[in-house]
């Protein structure tokens, strides 16, 4: 299984999530979950590439 396109999936989802609750509920360092997003759709990104997909 190609571990960038794991990785990227489990990252994005773990980003959306802390979004959302950061939307909620504010806590301290939830600007991060947007950072997770980024470096998981890029991570998602170079997955695919690499599949061939």
């Amino acid at each position: 299984m190609n571990a960038e396109l794991v990785a990227g999936g489990l990252l994005t989802g773990l980003g959306v999530v802390g979004y959302l609750v950061g939307a909620v509920a504010p806590y301290p360092g939830r600007a991060f979950s947007l950072s997770g997003v980024m470096v998981g759709i890029t991570l998602l990104a170079i997955g695919y590439g690499r599949a061939g997909v």
